[in-house]
């Protein structure tokens, strides 16, 4: 056997470019996707954007218009709702475990991602929140020590990512993640099992509340105009 390569293969970096831009809101809702126009603009074959657009497809991201091609599927908020109650359930077992697993571990590397986290929110810049986030819970995971807590839930990243995207610009300022996900971790940190996994629970239960409201609004106002 050959040893393996640990660096992203160049089908998950393509992949990962398209989902930063279609979160991000530059590839908006209902976008046609044209495979060789990315492929130029990645600098890359057409081979792994296509590897790359299957993957998406596949994860619910793009839909497939009978003789037209794949275009950017619409958020659909029944799925939204159900994907957050799974996460919610996932969160706190992770947060529980996490707690009673690795106390140690979250008073010495977590402050640091809040406060990238924090940093990330001041600038406004949509992937660098969404990557905050996403990197805040992936180390809860870590710590853990239950390896498939994080393999349930990276599919429901990639929607997960598309949720925040576009509705992350609208963020009330007094609803701070930040804030939350520090009380979260003080918990975590400080061995209170009960408690995390309870807050982590509402934290995502609420987060789904705020973002399918926000959703709601915006097609109302858009159906509207």
């Amino acid at each position: 056997m050959k040893i393996l390569n640990t660096q992203p293969s160049l089908v998950e970096q393509v992949h990962s470019a398209i989902l930063s831009e279609i979160a991000s809101g530059n590839i908006p809702s209902g976008t046609h996707i044209v495979q060789e126009k990315i492929a130029r603009t990645l600098g890359v074959s057409r081979q792994p954007v296509q590897h790359a657009l299957t993957l998406l497809r596949n994860q619910g991201v793009l839909h497939d218009a009978a003789g037209r091609g794949l275009f950017v599927a619409p958020l659909n908020l029944d799925h939204v709702r159900q994907m957050y109650e799974l996460r919610a359930v996932i969160e706190g077992l992770a947060f529980r475990n996490a707690a009673q697993n690795n106390a140690a571990q979250a008073r010495l590397r977590g402050p640091a991602l809040v406060k990238a986290g924090k940093k990330a929110s001041a600038s406004g810049a949509k992937s660098a929140m969404i990557s905050a986030d996403m990197a805040f819970h992936h180390f809860i995971y870590s710590l853990s020590g239950n390896p498939l807590l994080g393999a349930a839930m990276e599919t429901h990243f990639v929607y997960a990512q598309r949720v925040m995207g576009e509705v992350i610009q609208h963020e009330d300022k007094h609803r701070d993640i930040w804030d939350q996900h520090q009380e979260m971790l003080d918990c975590v940190a400080s061995g209170k099992a009960g408690t995390a996994e309870r807050l982590a629970k509402k934290h995502i239960l609420e987060a789904a509340d705020f973002m399918i409201d926000r959703l709601r609004a915006e097609r109302g106002q858009a159906a509207i105009c």
